[in-house]
């Protein structure tokens, strides 16, 4: 969601800052500013609704001349609407502290009560104010900005990345994090503080990760790290960051989104890379060694996510209890973390997220610490939180998805899943062999599904203007037909449902009429017919049809207004293909009507806050 970047060094602040703040519009956000402390200590600070551009040309007109020290921001609203006033930076009434923060203070209410008792003057409707105020507060009392930072940190309640910045100590950066992700890139002379590391590839690879209830004092070139709740310092090596900046660059692609379904193909690659041998028939996942013997006492995995990873994982429950043999049940992280439930040591919880920062998902791992249970993970993002609460998990090496709306993380999950599965029954199910050979095949079946791109296109153009439309699936489809519903509405704003084939007459027919099409995933399965039977019904009731069926299968077609076609495959993957078409009429939609697909509304790419 929100972005935060700050800097501390010897080169002009604002230029890093800025650029990183637009390596993190990915995230979303709907307002930005820049707080910066020029060579001579003074404060200069310019915020902007809209993008980080405007926030650049009203530096640039200002011209404020170099700035060693500088923190910025990205907003996506929570208190208080959009604008110039609720934009980050936020400062203390008289512009000498400076603080960015993503996360929310659920305590704010009662703390700026009692600061405007003691004087203190807000002029924003957001609880990242009050920060600001209360670390004033505590260093007119003591006149140490450390302490003053300490003590507001112990103040506040709920989930925070604060960075702050002081004209009383021009030379240093204050930062803290609990339950939301903070880096440090630390470089020759210098050190940038982020949210997302991608903010600071490009000068450096060398980072620390912030820990929960940590807190850094942050140089030119060093930080000092105090874990807060046994008020000690912390010493930490920094780690290399193995991510490839040029992976983020839009290239000749017109959308981010675009780029990453066609990075499809290579995502099957990545994800398989050095795991899946056909020839061996063996799948070796090195992050699961270290938990086999407790992986084989287990009788029970539940699967946390939210999003399109909550959909990865309902695929990943036919995958694994299937081919694995065990049973699974697939929680939203959201909910789980509130439900009451038993839980025993041959349960695993099996947490599943692109960021690897996902507030929910982070709570239910974290309402699990004390139960004994094995924490296993599904994360993109090297060395995130999940990344590193987790006792064992396997990376989806999916690269940096930059588009808001998921595509390429979503393939990868499934591909993992299928992995872990594969991994967990061994040679003893019939599939077994199959199926390796079938994943060393899907990078070209991938490419041949993208090749359809026109037809796809064209297709999405007659669809474009409908208000509504209905995903309809059986079994392994059943999942991606709610992620393709979940596409659509997020990049072209179409009301879209996803449903199980077989509830069509348990109320979703009532819907259908002439302006209300269908998205049919029927694949050359074994519930083949019963697919057809519920376009029949669609068909009968004037409903038009798009279906998505496999090369060779002439019964689909018959009963459909248009028809797409995908290589012959296992139905176990055929998700795979399924769902970059779908990603692709999504995409088509949207761009007809003229959206930003990169950049959906009143949505952030990386959920920090529940």
């Amino acid at each position: 969601m929100c972005g935060i970047v700050g800097y501390i060094g010897n080169r002009d602040g604002a230029d890093i800052v800025l650029a990183g703040l637009k390596a993190l519009e990915y995230r979303g956000y709907d307002s930005a500013g820049i707080a910066l402390l020029d060579k001579k200590g003074t404060a200069h600070l310019f915020k902007q609704v809209g993008r980080v551009d405007g926030v650049e040309k009203l530096l640039l007109a200002d011209d404020p001349g170099d700035a060693p020290a500088a923190i910025g921001h990205t907003r996506w609203a929570t208190h208080g609407g959009p604008s110039v006033l609720n934009a980050h930076p936020h400062a203390n009434s008289d512009e000498s502290i400076f603080v960015v923060h993503n996360g929310i203070i659920e305590n704010y209410a009662e703390l700026k009560e009692w600061l405007i008792k003691e004087g203190a003057q807000f002029v924003s409707d957001t609880d990242t104010e009050v920060m600001a105020h209360l670390i004033d507060h505590y260093y007119k009392q003591s006149k140490s900005f450390e302490e003053a930072f300490t003590k507001a940190l112990k103040e506040v309640r709920g989930a925070y990345a604060i960075v702050a910045m002081t004209t009383h100590e021009p030379g240093k950066l204050f930062a803290a994090r609990l339950s939301s992700p903070m880096v440090i890139g630390v470089g020759k002379d210098e050190c940038i503080v982020a949210s997302d590391p991608s903010a600071i590839l490009q000068h450096t690879k060398k980072v620390i990760y912030v820990q929960d209830n940590e807190m850094v004092i942050v140089e030119a070139g060093k930080c000092t790290i105090t874990d807060l709740m046994h008020d000690k310092k912390v010493l930490r090596e920094t780690e290399t960051l193995d991510f490839d900046i040029n992976q983020a660059d839009l290239g000749d692609y017109p959308h981010f989104m675009l780029k990453e379904i066609y990075e499809a193909p290579q995502t099957i690659r990545l994800a398989s890379l050095g795991r899946v041998n056909a020839d061996t028939n063996t799948v070796k996942l090195g992050g699961l060694e270290s938990v086999t013997t407790q992986l084989s006492h287990v009788d029970r995995i539940v699967i946390v996510a939210c999003g399109t990873s909550y959909y990865a994982g309902l695929v990943g429950e036919y995958l694994l209890e299937e081919i694995a043999g065990i049973p699974v049940e697939v929680q939203l992280a959201s909910e789980f973390k509130y439900r009451d439930e038993p839980f025993c040591r041959s349960t695993a919880l099996l947490a599943i997220s692109q960021s690897g920062e996902t507030a929910d998902t982070i709570a239910a791992l974290k309402k699990v610490e004390d139960y004994g249970v094995l924490r296993l993970g599904i994360v993109n993002a090297v060395g995130s939180t999940i990344a590193r609460m987790t006792d064992a998990g396997v990376y989806c090496h999916a690269g940096p998805e930059q588009a808001v709306a998921s595509t390429k993380a979503f393939i990868a999950q499934v591909m993992v899943l299928t992995q872990i599965a594969l991994n967990l029954a061994k040679e003893g199910h019939a599939l077994y062999k199959p199926m390796l050979a079938e994943i060393e095949a899907l990078p070209a079946k991938a490419e041949a599904v993208l090749k359809q791109a026109d037809t796809i296109k064209a297709i999405a153009e007659k669809y474009k203007n409908y208000r509504d439309f209905l995903f309809i699936g059986r079994r392994y489809a059943y999942p991606v037909a709610l992620e393709g519903a979940l596409k659509l509405k997020e990049v072209s704003y179409i009301h879209a449902e996803g449903y199980a084939a077989g509830e069509m007459k348990h109320g979703p027919l009532a819907m259908i009429d002439e302006n209300f099409p269908t998205f049919a995933l029927a694949g050359d399965g074994p519930l083949l017919e019963k697919t057809i039977s519920n376009m029949q019904e669609i068909r009968a009731r004037k409903g038009k049809i798009v279906a998505v069926t496999t090369e060779g299968t002439k019964a689909v077609a018959q009963h459909a207004d248009d028809a797409i076609y995908i290589p012959a495959t296992l139905e176990q993957t055929e998700p795979i293909l399924q769902a970059i078409v779908m990603q692709l009429f999504s995409y088509y939609v949207a761009t007809a009507k003229g959206y930003n697909v990169d950049r959906p509304r009143n949505l952030a790419k990386s959920v920090t806050v529940e």
